[in-house]
């Protein structure tokens, strides 16, 4: 099977053999010495000297952690949205009880920084700005710096990104961009399986969680930095995946971060190219394309669903199909881990023979 969706991806032999390690005691000096390595090296990917916290749980996992340790019920949230995953990020805030303001830009667009400035400036009692980096439902990488910029400069709110599916992929400079909150998981760009989700947390994250009334348990900042700073998590963690995570951020490192994210953009760039002259056009604006997945819109006469069907029933090749509004409308290719020129071509040939079946 051919895995070319936004995430989970496909695993590395190095990683996959990693998760072959023996079990060992969550309470013992071993998994300490894992946990505060792992910590290390995502504060360097991260480019953050901030506390940082794993969780066993999938990206939103993470994301609701954000919120329910920075917001109160009642308290003004303002959330910035041009896609499926944007809107899904501010009715997770509703659920918790926050007035939200949503902002909302065309699909296959970029969130403009003036607007977020203008916004910001507008809204001077919020307490939470949140963002979607990367927008796979469209394909669109935000201007993250611009917008960040935009907030610092108007607002002390406290700024949570999503950054699920392109941390470790993209450029992204946490402490010096003004990012309070920024959190991704593992089974996106650091290609391991999917069980855990990273955030980092700055000082005003936590001035803010001090005073937050949401309830949380499970997802308790302060509880899980206490415990990591002893080598250890207040609740069993998947030990199997933090093996792949401890890999995988030796592999980027290897590599060389800078390396890490050229790679992603020229594949990206590939894939784009090869799409336009199959037919196909993009969903995203393509100064705003996402290095980490595609979003493209099918040639006249051909069925979304139907070419997703052929392809992975007779190519073994899986993309991705819309999601909310463009729901059977659009197909998604992710390009995203350790994904190199060779795999992309295959998977893209493969695309274009289950075409002709379906023209």
């Amino acid at each position: 099977m051919n895995l070319r969706i936004p995430g989970p991806v496909p695993l590395p032999a190095e990683i996959a053999k990693a998760m072959q390690k023996p079990m060992i005691d969550h309470r013992g000096p071993e998994f300490a010495a894992l946990l505060l390595r792992v910590t290390a090296a995502l504060k360097r990917i991260f480019q953050t000297d901030n506390d940082l916290l794993i969780f066993t749980s999938s990206g939103t996992g993470a994301l609701e952690a954000a919120l329910v340790n920075t917001i109160s019920p009642g308290d003004h949230v303002l959330a910035f949205s041009a896609g499926a995953f944007g809107d899904k990020f501010a009715q997770m805030a509703r659920a918790f009880g926050a007035a939200v303001t949503q902002v909302d830009f065309e699909w296959g667009s970029a969130i403009e920084p003036e607007r977020v400035a203008r916004a910001v400036r507008e809204n001077s009692a919020t307490r939470a700005v949140l963002v979607t980096h990367n927008e796979t439902s469209t394909g669109v990488l935000h201007p993250l710096q611009n917008i960040a910029r935009a907030v610092r400069e108007n607002s002390d709110a406290v700024l949570i990104v999503d950054a699920v599916s392109s941390l470790g992929a993209v450029k992204v400079q946490t402490d010096a961009w003004g990012i309070d909150l920024i959190a991704t998981a593992a089974q996106k760009a650091w290609a391991c399986p999917p069980g855990l989700a990273m955030v980092s947390i700055s000082p005003r994250a936590w001035k803010a969680a001090a005073t937050a009334k949401t309830p949380r348990y499970y997802f308790d900042f302060a509880e899980m930095k206490k415990w990591t700073l002893k080598g250890q998590t207040p609740f069993t963690p998947a030990v199997l995946n933090y093996y792949a995570l401890d890999q995988s951020v030796a592999m980027i490192e290897a590599e060389g971060i800078a390396n890490v994210y050229a790679r992603h953009a020229r594949i990206a760039q590939r894939v784009r190219d090869t799409a336009k002259r199959m037919g196909f056009a993009l969903v995203a604006e393509e100064r705003f394309a996402s290095p980490t997945a595609t979003a493209l819109t099918l040639p006249q006469g051909i069925q979304a669903e139907d070419l997703r069907r052929v392809a992975r029933e007779e190519f073994g090749l899986v993309i991705a199909g819309g999601q909310g509004k463009l729901s059977g409308k659009i197909i998604r290719i992710g390009h995203l881990g350790w994904v190199s020129e060779e795999e992309i071509d295959r998977a893209m040939r493969a695309l274009d023979e289950a075409m002709e079946k379906v023209q």
